[in-house]
């Protein structure tokens, strides 16, 4: 009996568990439904592009490119850029470096990830990949540990067999780096020049007579937070004769001092000659040539690539078109026609800097396709004009703000090479946001701007390295207020992209970091230091790169890069003015209680799990409890992706990491946290958008709608509710109204439906953007759709007998299916459709709208236009799908919703009403004296459309069967005389009431003019009521009541016709044998 008792109770749990099981997986299920309902909205801009890495022009048809960004994906188009398709936004990465298409068949694209410059903001790759079907698919090929990809070469006849410089990790030693070759088409991968852990191969050319002969450049470089190196004994030249199975130097006439970065070009006419532009120590440079096939190099000129440094640029092509005409990538390219002894500028007016691309057309030797930070250009003179290619989204934005404008807020962002460009978050327009609607704010590279609360007119920017303004755009005037320090002070580090901070408590208040933090109490106008050097104030030179300690005459390049130990990231507390955070790029970060008096010293290394070299990316204080704040931190540029994210719950003296849900290698670069549910945080990550319900406890990815790019920074517009993305290579993304959220958890996911309270819903109307005839080309981004956007959930949708048929069926896998007979097939296709319903209702409680849409499980939205529908007849015998209803502006004023689902022929109640506001955003400058007159007006209106509809329909109704009539005269055995003259007698009354109705058909035909119908009297004073909040004029009244008097003189001959004379008509033909004719 006890072993029984036993036994069941052994059941009993074990059954129990599962159940809890379930119930949990259900549970997470719903939560992750109900997430991919929320979808960003990408709003551009194009209108400075970003940076490109690699072109390349199909030979087979030179409109078809491809385009490799540096960080935002490949691009393709198929019409020399009129329009363009993204290819790899579900892939895995967002950085490449280049591609290549097989010279035998133009659908076969190998893409190379990993851009290959050496700055302090590159993105990583993560391997080669193949198409075989012109971009739309990808498999990855191999070299997952390479970080970063240079050239790709696939043979001539041979498409197995390819070729790939692999530069390797930036940030680290090791990984995949040299020249690897594959004989089997990508399956494995041979490493035939491997030189050491710090060299990869930067540059690969292949002699077109011969393809066992390539030529490769060989790069020793390594970055990290406080300093970069770009050369070392590994940088060199190599050749092969043997098809890349093995390479011997060729560095005959080279120097012998530590070299850089080297740009290698083979001349497409004299391959035996050869062009090197090779990078020395401390920035200097030259370039050489060779004409005896690599055997020996002479110097032509001392030519270096300059601006950001040799490591940005330096890449050299050789035209197919002209001898010994070569061009350098530079800041601004460099053109020689001499193979290198002398180089001139070339022209670049009305293009942007900073080139790392360029390819040409075999067919003109005139164009020229270039590739630089700030998109793509064109030529089709030989440099004397650019064409801008303005509809790639690709800017990169480190950092963003947001103002309160009305009725539509700004965002402003700081970007890489491309200025502080500001813009609106949406438009009046129909067609939505285009290039002209954005505009530079500052010049330079961009970095974190930021707004005052309640002053949208006052904006503060910046350029590289802490150089602040504060824009007044009222004028557009910028005034200058980079703190700086006194005499006798040590001087000011500031860092490439400095913190600027405005007071939660105090708009006029600013917070500035260097080493120092600087409070200014009049927006910039003075600043005083309120901490000491908050850094660990190391000299950046004694600190080991490359594994070591290294001498001064070296490949060293600090110029376009932060000064080190400086302050990355400031906080105040909303609770506390006198809480303040700061976080270091070298492992440090600081609080004050006091407003600065005194400061608590902490490194990151006393944080469980985090190392010592970790940069500080974002420090948050809680929004609702002064002991509470976060900190992100990145260790990326010690070869370190993990997530690395932490919460303090007693003011900083104790942290715990929050990366419950967060995969590896994913940098963490922002944290934001809800202005109104404190439990609701955001996560900007280097692959997306993460979302916590429960403060930090556990992560969801949030990123429907986005591609996959590094979310380097996000803000929230409170008024709104919106959250807004800086991506580092797409651009801004919005979530429009992202409210829903706070009331979702996995519990209140348990109700049978839920709808979220929308926010207020501005109404206008929306101007015609632009025109229809602007070319395909034309940019635009969307606006969100117009009107209110109601978020609503469905726990679980009705399964139809179909479907649940379907799913039994399918779960047999060998067996015989059965016939489910013809009764239950005919029950089926007698399934009623079934719907979310949601009902929308004035503040009299009256029904002013129901919207539908098919009914399914999630989350899901719907958009109401702000509009009554007012139907008067419908047509039974209409193939319209849906009714035809005149629809017009509802009132400003509190409305309510309240969702229902309508299922099997039942409407079921799901929620409570939620109440929100329609408010009108624009005011004409003129009053309409004959306003109060509109609602009346516009119940008249409808009575007559009504009535002349009825009469038009049973006209039309009538006027058929006199055609029927005509037709069985044949069949009239009796009286065929009178009944033929009758027939045709009202025939006559048919065209001459048709005439007055419509009009002349034959005018119409030839488009001749003609008196206004009634139909047309009637639309016109129908305009009164739509596209404007006027309302009806004096004109719309008078048109209504000729229209009506029209149809008072109209109205007896259309009834006498169809209600009396083709009744009578019909029963005279019957009774003379001729066939009764339905309706």
């Amino acid at each position: 009996m006890k072993r029984n008792l036993y036994f069941l109770f052994v059941c009993l749990c074990l059954t129990t568990l599962a159940n809890l099981k379930a119930q949990e997986k259900s549970k997470k299920t719903s939560l992750k439904d109900a997430l991919e309902g929320f979808t960003f909205r990408s709003i551009g801009p194009a209108f400075m592009s970003g940076r490109i890495a690699d072109i390349a022009i199909d030979s087979s048809n030179e409109n078809t490119w491809y385009v490799a960004a540096g960080s935002g994906g490949l691009w393709k188009t198929s019409n020399a850029g009129t329009t363009w398709t993204a290819l790899t936004d579900n892939e895995s990465f967002y950085s490449t470096g280049c591609v290549t298409i097989d010279p035998l068949n133009s659908q076969k694209i190998w893409l190379g990830t990993g851009e290959n410059v050496g700055g302090r903001h590159v993105g990583i790759g993560h391997g080669i990949f193949v198409s075989n079907d012109g971009g739309a698919s990808w498999l990855n090929s191999g070299l997952k540990e390479s970080e970063h990809i240079s050239k790709i070469i696939v043979h001539p006849s041979d498409p197995d067999t390819l070729w790939v410089a692999v530069q390797g990790p930036l940030w680290s030693a090791g990984g995949e780096r040299g020249l690897y070759k594959t004989k089997d088409g990508g399956k494995t991968w041979t490493n035939t020049l491997s030189i050491n852990q710090w060299t990869g191969v930067t540059d690969l050319v292949i002699d077109p007579n011969n393809p066992d002969v390539l030529y490769a450049a060989s790069w020793q470089r390594h970055r990290n937070v406080a300093a970069y190196m770009g050369g070392g004994p590994g940088s060199s030249l190599y050749k092969t004769t043997d098809g890349g199975e093995n390479w011997f130097e060729i560095d005959s006439g080279l120097p012998e001092s530590k070299m850089g970065k080297i740009g290698l070009a083979i001349s497409p006419m004299q391959p035996n000659v050869l062009y090197a532009a090779v990078e020395l120590e401390l920035r200097k440079g030259a370039v050489y040539k060779s004409s005896d096939s690599g055997g020996s190099w002479t110097k032509m000129s001392d030519t270096v690539s300059g601006g950001t440094g040799p490591h940005y640029y330096q890449e050299l092509i050789a035209s197919p078109h002209q001898f010994d005409k070569i061009f350098l990538m530079n800041v601004r390219a460099l053109v020689s026609e001499d193979g290198g002894k002398t180089f001139f500028t070339m022209n670049e007016k009305n293009k942007h800097s900073d080139n790392h691309a360029l390819v040409f057309k075999a067919s003109d030797p005139n164009y020229l396709l270039f590739g630089c930070d700030g998109g793509l250009y064109e030529s089709f003179d030989n440099t004397k004009n650019w064409r801008f290619v303005n509809n790639l989204p690709l800017t990169q934005f480190y950092k963003l703000a947001v103002d309160d404008a009305t009725p539509f807020y700004n965002i402003y962002g700081g970007t890489q090479d491309n200025n502080t460009q500001g813009g609106p978050s949406r438009t009046l327009k129909s067609n939505g946001i285009s290039n002209s609607d954005w505009y530079v704010l500052l010049g330079g590279d961009g970095h974190q701007p930021a707004t005052e609360p309640g002053n949208p007119n006052i904006v503060y920017a910046q350029w590289q390295q802490g150089n602040l303004y504060r824009v007044d755009k009222t004028t557009g005037e910028a005034v200058y207020i980079k703190p700086q320090n006194r005499l006798g002070e040590a001087y000011e580090r500031y860092n490439w992209d400095a913190p600027i901070l405005v007071s939660q408590h105090d708009p006029k208040r600013l917070y500035f970091g260097t080493q120092r933090v600087w409070r200014s109490e009049n927006r910039g106008d003075s600043w005083s230091p309120i901490s000491s050097d908050l850094s660990k104030n190391e000299e950046r030179f004694s600190l080991p790169i490359m594994g070591k300690q290294q001498s001064f005459n070296n490949a060293w390049d600090v110029d376009a890069m932060s000064t080190y130990n400086t302050i990355t990231s400031l906080a105040e507390s909303k609770q506390n003015e006198e809480v303040l955070y700061a976080g270091t790029d070298d492992g440090v970060f600081q609080y004050t209680k006091d407003g600065g008096k005194s400061w608590t010293r902490r490194t990151v290394d006393e944080l469980p799990g985090v190392p010592a070299s970790a940069f500080i990316n974002d420090i948050k204080a809680d929004l609702f409890q002064e002991e509470v704040a976060y900190m992100a931190l990145d260790n990326h540029k010690f070869g370190d992706y993990s997530p690395y994210l932490y919460k303090t719950t007693n003011g900083g003296a104790k942290w715990k990491s929050i990366t419950n849900g967060l995969p590896g290698n994913t940098l963490i670069w922002r944290l934001v946290q809800d202005h109104i549910n404190p439990n609701l945080l955001f996560l900007a990550t280097e692959y997306g958008v993460y979302v916590s319900l429960n403060q930090g406890d556990k992560w969801h990815k949030f990123s429907r709608g986005l591609p996959t790019i590094s979310v380097r920074d996000m803000a929230i517009q409170k008024r709104e509710n919106d959250l807004v993305l800086a991506t580092f290579g797409r651009s801004f993304y919005i979530l429009d109204d992202y409210s829903a959220l706070r009331a979702i958890s996995e519990e209140s996911l348990e109700k049978e439906g839920i709808l979220f309270q929308p926010r207020t819903a501005l109404q206008y109307e929306p101007l015609i953007g632009g025109t229809s005839s602007q070319g395909a080309s034309f940019f635009t981004s969307k606006n969100p759709e117009y009107g209110a956007l109601f978020r609503f959930y469905i726990k679980d949708a009705y399964t139809s007998s179909k479907e649940k048929r379907l799913k039994r069926e399918g779960l047999i896998k060998d067996g015989n299916i059965p016939f489910p007979g013809w009764a239950a097939l005919d029950n089926e296709m007698l399934d009623p459709t079934n719907e979310a319903v949601v009902v929308i209702r004035n503040s009299e409680g009256q029904i002013v709208d129901q919207l539908t849409q098919p009914l399914q499980k999630g989350l899901s939205n719907i958009n109401w236009d702000l509009k009554q529908a007012f139907t008067t007849t419908v047509d039974a015998n209409s193939r319209r799908q849906k009714i035809q209803a005149w629809r017009f502006n509802v009132k400003s004023g509190t409305y309510n919703a309240q969702l229902f689902k309508r299922i099997q022929g039942q409407l079921i109640q799901l929620s409570a009403p939620v109440f929100f506001d329609v408010k009108r955003i624009r005011t004409n400058v003129l009053t309409n004296p004959l306003a109060s007159q509109t609602e009346a007006y516009t119940q008249k209106l409808l009575s007559l459309s009504k009535a002349l509809s009825m009469a038009e329909h049973a006209f039309e109704k009538a006027s058929n069967k006199l055609d029927k009539f005509e037709k069985s005269l044949r069949f009239v055995t009796q009286n065929q005389q009178l009944m033929t003259e009758e027939v045709f007698e009202l025939k006559n009354e048919m065209h001459s009431l048709r005439l007055k109705l419509g009009g002349s058909m034959a005018k119409a035909e030839v488009g001749e003019k003609e008196q206004l119908s009634i139909g047309y009297r009637l639309y016109f004073a129908a305009t009164g009521l739509s596209g404007n909040s006027y309302g009806p004029t004096k004109l719309h009244m008078e048109s209504f009541d000729m229209a009506q008097k029209m149809f008072e003189d109209l109205k007896p001959k259309l009834d006498s016709f169809s209600n009396v004379k083709i009744p009578e008509l019909a029963q005279k033909l019957e009774a003379n044998g001729a066939p009764t004719v339905l309706d």
